[in-house]
């Protein structure tokens, strides 16, 4: 398996509070249940399904658990207001392809690895924490821990962090801003869509 950081660059912590509650078999597990599932099948397919494979089939995956248009939104921060409507849509579609894309680049292979979701999820204002630990029979444990927000009913991720405390939405936004500023939203999709064509990377 191709390794998670290039996910996740380390650029912002988020301070992680003590739970205000914790419950087993909160529904807001199922979604990442799903995502860890689908990971798993991508992964054991591996150079048989391609990258153009692994893609397509992990693709609906992320539509189903993945809030993409919130998560556009919020990493394009204050300067979404000043987003044309059809540069908004064109952003969400272009975050869609490079979470895809990403996902697809860096599970691509299967050694062994397993998910293990935490029961105890965790409250965090409206929205909860799913705690989760990636495990292969080499190398050291990696926790990947998701926030949770509800969305028409269900629960929906909408940040990743790595190791506790590194979060893919600040992330974004930092490198997100210096691009808008030089370019606008045509310069930020552009970006965007190269990144996807480099496998996310």
């Amino acid at each position: 398996m191709t390794t998670f950081l290039r996910m996740i660059v380390p650029a912002a912590v988020l301070a992680i509070a003590a739970p205000l509650s914790a419950q087993a078999g909160d529904p807001a597990r199922a979604p990442v249940q799903t995502l860890d599932d689908g990971l798993l099948a991508i992964m054991k397919g591996g150079k048989a399904l391609g990258a153009a494979g692994r893609a397509a089939r992990i693709a609906p995956v992320v539509d189903q658990t993945f809030d993409v248009p919130l998560i556009t939104r919020l990493s394009v921060g204050a300067d979404w207001l000043k987003v044309a409507p059809a540069d908004q849509t064109a952003l969400v579609a272009a975050m869609r392809r490079l979470t895809v894309a990403q996902y697809a680049a860096n599970f691509d292979s299967y050694g062994g690895e397993s998910f293990t979701i935490n029961p105890n999820v965790e409250m965090r204002g409206g929205d909860k924490v799913v705690r989760t630990t990636l495990a292969a029979p080499k190398g050291d444990a990696v926790p990947i821990d998701y926030r949770m927000r509800q969305s028409g009913g269900s629960w929906r991720i909408v940040d990743v962090y790595y190791k506790n405390g590194i979060s893919q939405l600040a992330t974004r936004r930092a490198d997100f801003a210096s691009i808008f500023a030089k370019g606008g939203a045509k310069a930020l999709i552009s970006h965007l869509n190269a990144l996807s064509a480099k496998g996310g990377r």
